[in-house]
């Protein structure tokens, strides 16, 4: 763990309570996780991880949750959190109390060129952050701002990531993206966010990777295609098969990919 983030956490604690995580999210600090799952809306539920796994509630709020997904040995730590930069980064600082080998962030993206389709799951080749969260975060004052800048994580990790996941029968594909602040207002400014030339559009990988930094362990974020709007693949409204894919994409590829990656 850098020093910065260190920093954080302790300035953080001065203002607040200690064991943060296990009041927010029903984790241990006394266990070593394989791995730390950060999903924005998704649960272990969702993804149908209770067919194959024991899936544990811990704690349920409000807009986040804990859960223990237990496999083969395996302690996988899993958060579920609201959308956005903000939010990914608060809840990743009160998991440095926590120990855990790894980090996976799993979410939707939406397509911003055609030869993205729903249910491809893709990994960030580099993010371009769209929120002034991620200059609080990098900046020593945040008068300054990284808006706009390129975010690149490990490749060789997102390599390793790829092999494993070819090994598995799964073509796992590197993608640019804009991270936007807001979903609603995306569509006004598509253009221009285009303009940039992402491949897909959400709105956390910035911030995951810029965490990752800071703890100083591998991270992977992988994302399934969930709409594309050069396309015209819609969000809300899939046809059957557009749904089958996608189901595909988020209820096959990524649990056996958790696993696989907890495992290693």
């Amino acid at each position: 763990m850098k020093e910065s983030l260190k920093k954080i956490v302790d300035t953080f604690h001065r203002y607040n309570t200690e064991h943060m995580a296990a009041q927010a999210f029903g984790l241990s600090e006394n266990v070593v996780y394989d791995a730390l799952v950060i999903a924005p809306s998704y649960t272990p539920y969702k993804l149908r991880m209770d067919n194959n796994c024991k899936v544990t509630t811990l704690k349920e709020g409000a807009y986040i949750a804990g859960y223990l997904v237990e496999k083969n040995g395996l302690n996988i730590a899993w958060i579920k959190i609201g959308s956005s930069a903000g939010n990914l980064i608060d809840h990743m600082a009160l998991c440095a109390e926590l120990s855990f080998k790894r980090m996976i962030f799993i979410g939707a993206a939406g397509g911003l060129k055609e030869t993205f389709k729903l249910g491809d799951v893709c990994t960030p080749s580099y993010s371009i952050s769209g929120s002034y969260a991620d200059s609080y975060l990098m900046k020593d004052s945040i008068r300054e701002n990284m808006l706009f800048a390129r975010v690149v994580p490990d490749m060789r990790y997102v390599d390793q990531v790829i092999d494993i996941g070819r090994g598995k029968g799964y073509s796992l594909r590197k993608a640019s993206v804009f991270c936007t602040p807001s979903i609603a207002l995306e569509y006004a400014h598509l253009d221009e966010i285009k303009s940039f030339d992402a491949d897909l559009i959400e709105m956390e990988t910035s911030s995951f990777y810029l965490m990752t930094h800071l703890f100083e362990l591998p991270g992977i974020a992988l994302l399934v295609i969930s709409d594309n709007s050069a396309s015209g693949a819609a969000l809300v409204g899939r046809t059957e098969e557009q749904q089958k894919q996608y189901d595909y994409g988020r209820n096959v590829v990524l649990p056996d990919m958790i696993i696989a990656l907890a495992a290693e």
